[in-house]
């Protein structure tokens, strides 16, 4: 199936060119070019990823990801001309599931691209040999249930609205209750990358998520194991 991809930028030259890489690698694409257009766009057809530029007219990049992040788990890619660790980290405390400064490389973005739409959709279950779905499509521990196949997961019967990485990093902890992971162990199992995380990535998602958990359960669940990892206590 097609993966469709919103590119937003109010820079027409730069939504040119990410437009013609992507098609190049047979992507179906939509350009905005402010942030009302993004909305709009995304509402009228939602979108497998979106290329999220920050600095834009009418509604910068930052609130169009908090409004995409009310009930909506797209995977953003957020692109910036500002290279400043708080600003990477206040992109992805928005909710952006990665961060690009510009200028970059096409070739660097279509695999960043690639790689964010694997992990959204590498926990979907795959069918067993008589067609039918895992017996592991779901997994409980304590008050939370996580759907593979749905790419949903509850806290107390209450939907967690979590992004692909968020959603990834809870499936991988949950899975493992108890069992200490380091954030290069986090990164390279979820992300599926060669270790790089010179931008605090691991822990800016770690805390996103455990203030979802907070929020809905009063308690984080995550727990920080101090110059090793984070697991998860049921």
């Amino acid at each position: 199936m097609d993966r469709r991809i919103l590119i937003v930028d109010d820079e027409r030259e730069i939504a040119d060119l990410i437009e013609i890489y992507l098609k190049n690698e047979g992507f179906v694409t939509e350009k905005a070019h402010d942030g009302e257009q993004a909305l709009s766009a995304y509402e009228r057809n939602p979108h497998d990823l979106v290329i999220l530029d920050i600095m834009m007219p009418k509604l910068d990049g930052l609130e169009v990801c908090r409004r995409l992040r009310r009930d909506q788990s797209v995977p953003i890619l957020m692109l910036s001309a500002k290279a400043e660790d708080m600003d990477k980290i206040m992109g992805l405390m928005t909710g952006a599931d990665d961060y690009m400064i510009k200028p970059f490389n096409p070739l660097e973005l279509v695999a960043r691209v690639r790689s964010l739409l694997r992990r959204s959709y590498q926990y979907a279950a795959q069918p067993d040999n008589n067609g039918g779905a895992r017996s592991e499509r779901e997994l409980r521990l304590g008050p939370l249930r996580i759907d593979k196949l749905s790419h949903t997961a509850e806290a107390d019967g209450k939907p967690l609205h979590l992004t692909s990485t968020e959603f990834g990093i809870l499936h991988l902890l949950a899975g493992h209750p108890g069992r200490v992971f380091s954030a290069e162990d986090i990164f390279q199992q979820v992300w599926k990358e060669k270790y790089f995380d010179s931008n605090n990535t691991v822990m800016v998602h770690i805390s996103k998520l455990r203030d979802k958990l907070e929020k809905e359960l009063g308690d984080k669940m995550i727990v920080t194991v101090w110059g090793v990892g984070y697991k998860i206590e049921g």
